[in-house]
């Protein structure tokens, strides 16, 4: 009787996980069913033997049905509530499970740095031809418990990942690969240092160029928190996860316009699942992973071992494709690519290949892992970039890295270095020529001081874009060019720090014109239009624009999305939310990708990141530094799905490679900023500046009510408070923009930059 009563347990819990799958609707009976089970506990000494059997054979049989069509039939919502049930497995069974053995780093459960966030160090044993052998590797995941509070669902604080970024170092350093595990939905929006947008930031870029092989496994894969560790050079994806922007409601209460504090209802929620292409098969066709991973009926659960054998031959075959694309044995790459022929990718390979990569290796791996994410995502807009437009350009451009690398990498270079030795060589008999010459000197100083000393002219720019020379006027001034059509209102507005600092009302054409938005008492800054800077900043004539054809597409078909991008086309006369161009500042040179609000509210999806990817570019080709100018960002653009997260390590990715080649990488932030964009390729610059009276962070005051219950205090995104935390560098008064960016572009950066 024991062993039936073990089966009815058994039932119970497949009973009580369709429920929750079927969100605890009456679907197929189950409560009837549930009834019945429990009947069957309360009458148990009712039934002989053989009757008690037969009840639990009848159940098991329903239930069997109900699974089977249930499997059949499976809406991307249900997969979601496939993941987050309590039955799932988790990080921890898989490294009791996958690996031979493992320590756990950075302390224990409730003892752990993060518990959200855990990274061990672990083994496998592998079998070759003669022998078996051991390998080592480090294991970086979410972990999101089975009910354990501390563990916060596997959503990660920002020391969470700062743990995880300094064992990925680790690794790195001992020469061993990184297995990621991807379970969260979502990282923990806490602003404190190390701050939960930059340390993410500072994951993606330190993962763009790790020198060991990278394999990621994504069961639960949440927008940002899931990119902290998901940069790989091969990503699998279990059969029954999910990968998404933001999670079904959070789609569906901003879909919805829900109220803070009122639930989205359920069937917009189903929709937003279905829209958001979230699913494994989902991600495959768009690129975004490499391989599926596939599970039972229903999704795996944590004692499911076959699974979890299959998920070990997974992540080894997984790591020997990658290590195997960086080899130059040609007898290698042939066995691998019959092994593809034959549809047995996951099987493991019977001879012993190290994991161990040489320079010229590691070379290979990092170019292939450029490759891989730099071309990702190309589907998602229309139009081709101008670099790629014909043989001509390609030549041009060609011609013109030729040209850059000569003048600036190997001829200033070579000038330096002459520069370098003459000083060395004259170093010791400089002392004595100064004494020789110290009487001369001191007779030319005389007769020179006594001459009338001039002012020096300084080169300004007159209205109509001519330089003139004027001693009264400051070149690195804002220029006067373009007014904003909100100075043309004939009313008065009341600063909102007027109670604060006795701010007077400001009457609108001064504010807006001659006071550049800016009150005069406290300083505070009014929101401009993007017009204003582009006219104001950057020396006249001077900006160029370039690769403005691409345009927003909507690459999921996310239902009534075509209509809303082709309003914000109309209202801009522009195709996407991020414009890209040329200009100068007092005759200095540089490239400037600027989000701005007007568009989908400086959202980011394909074709706003193909762009900054060729800004990146081209400044890294010409030599020139890179200004991100960001008017406003409201984060990725959700209706892309994960085509829109994937710009955030495609983005670093060009960026990193911007910055390594010598490049001078400079972030403005004005008004909000926010989300994916900030959690990247913004937040990983080392130069970041606000404008005075802007906001930056990771997520808005509602998302962070609704996630941590608490109420944050209303500067709690301040440009004040991101330079107290230590993410910016600096805040800017408008007035002050060109002064400053100018002189930032004169003490930083590399030596390598063409006009130091």
């Amino acid at each position: 009787m024991n062993e039936q009563l073990k089966q009815l347990q058994k039932i119970a819990e497949r009973i009580n996980y369709l429920i929750q799958i079927k969100d605890y609707s009456n679907w197929g009976n189950l409560d009837g069913f549930k009834t019945s089970c429990e009947k069957l506990k309360q009458t148990v000494y009712d039934h002989s033997e053989e009757q008690f059997t037969g009840e639990i054979r009848k159940l098991h049989d329903s239930i069997s049905f109900l699974e089977e069509r249930a499997e059949e039939h499976l809406t991307p919502m249900e997969k979601v509530r496939i993941v987050r049930s309590i039955q799932r497995f988790s990080l921890k069974d898989i490294l009791e499970n996958v690996y031979d053995d493992y320590t756990e780093l950075g302390g224990e459960e409730d003892a752990n740095i993060d518990p959200a966030m855990v990274c061990a160090k672990a083994t496998l044993s592998r079998k070759g031809k003669k022998k078996s052998y051991t390998v080592t590797v480090m294991v970086i995941g979410q972990e999101c418990g089975h009910g354990e509070e501390f563990r916060n669902g596997g959503s990660c604080r920002p020391e969470g990942n700062e743990k995880a970024l300094r064992y990925m170092k680790v690794a790195e350093t001992e020469g061993i690969p990184i297995h990621f595990y991807v379970f969260t939905p979502g990282s923990y929006p806490k602003e404190e240092y190390p701050g939960a947008a930059q340390q993410i930031a500072r994951n993606i870029y330190t993962m763009t160029k790790l020198r060991v092989p990278l394999i990621s496994f994504i069961s639960e894969g949440g927008s940002g928190g899931a990119e902290a560790i998901g940069l790989s050079d091969y990503r699998l994806m279990a059969s029954h996860g999910y990968y998404s922007v933001i999670s079904p409601e959070g789609a569906a209460a901003i879909e919805g316009r829900v109220t803070e504090g009122k639930k989205a209802p359920r069937e917009l929620i189903e929709v937003c699942a279905d829209r958001l292409r979230l699913t494994a098969l989902d991600n495959l066709n768009h690129g975004i992973i490499d391989r599926i991973v596939p599970e039972p009926p229903l999704g795996s659960r944590r004692d499911d071992f076959l699974f979890f054998s299959k998920l070990r031959s997974e992540m080894i075959s997984a790591t020997d494709r990658v290590v195997l694309s960086t080899k130059s044995f040609k007898s290698l790459r042939t066995w691998e690519i019959g092994r593809k022929k034959t549809k047995k990718e996951s099987q493991e390979l019977e001879v012993e290949i190290s994991w161990d990569l040489n320079s010229e290796e590691t070379g290979r791996l990092i170019q292939q892992r450029s490759q891989k994410y730099l071309s990702m995502a190309t589907h998602g807009y229309s139009g081709e970039p101008e670099a790629k437009k014909s043989l001509l350009r390609q030549a041009r451009n060609y011609s013109e890295n030729l040209y850059y690398t000569l003048r600036y990498d190997i001829v200033k270079n070579h000038k330096r270095q002459v520069r370098k030795v003459l000083s060395d060589v004259t170093g010791e008999g400089s002392v004595m020529f100064k004494r020789i010459t110290e009487p001369i000197n001191t007779a030319i100083n005389f007769l020179t001081t006594r001459r009338k000393t001039r002012p020096p002219k300084l080169i300004t720019y007159s209205g109509n874009g001519q330089k003139s020379r004027d001693p009264q006027v400051d070149p690195l001034e804002v220029m006067d060019t373009y007014t904003s059509p909100l100075a043309n209102e004939d009313r008065t507005v009341t600063c909102p720090n007027a109670e604060k600092h006795g701010c007077k009302d400001l009457w609108v054409p001064d504010l807006y014109g001659e006071f550049a938005g800016v009150c005069e008492t406290c300083g505070h800054h009014f929101p401009l239009e993007y017009q204003w800077y582009l006219e104001n900043v950057f020396d006249p004539g001077s900006v160029r624009f370039f690769n403005s054809h691409l345009e927003a597409q909507n690459p999921l078909g996310y239902t009534g999305f075509m209509a809303r991008l082709q309003t914000a086309k109309d209202k801009t006369r522009r195709k996407s939310s991020n414009m890209t161009f040329t200009a100068a500042i007092d005759s200095l040179r540089i490239v400037v990708t600027s989000l701005y609000s007007d568009f989908r509210n400086g959202t980011v999806g394909s074709a706003e990141g193909e762009k900054f990817v060729q800004a990146c570019k081209l400044a890294q080709r010409k030599k020139r530094p890179l200004l991100a100018y960001i008017h406003t960002t409201g984060g990725i653009r959700i209706q892309e799905g994960t085509l829109g997260v994937i710009q955030m390590p495609k983005c670093t990715m060009a960026v990193r490679e911007y910055i390594d080649s010598g490049g001078l990488y400079i972030v403005v932030y004005d008004n909000n900023s926010y989300a994916g964009p900030v959690a990247s390729f913004l937040g990983c610059s080392p130069y970041q500046f606000a404008i005075r009276s802007s906001r930056v962070g990771f997520a808005g005051p509602r998302v962070i009510r609704e996630t941590t219950g608490i109420d944050i205090a209303p500067d709690y995104h301040s440009a004040r408070n991101a330079l107290r935390r230590g993410h910016i560098q600096g805040i800017w008064d408008r007035r002050d923009f060109r002064r400053n960016l100018h002189h930032a572009l004169l003490t930083m950066g590399s030596p390598s930059l063409y006009y130091h």
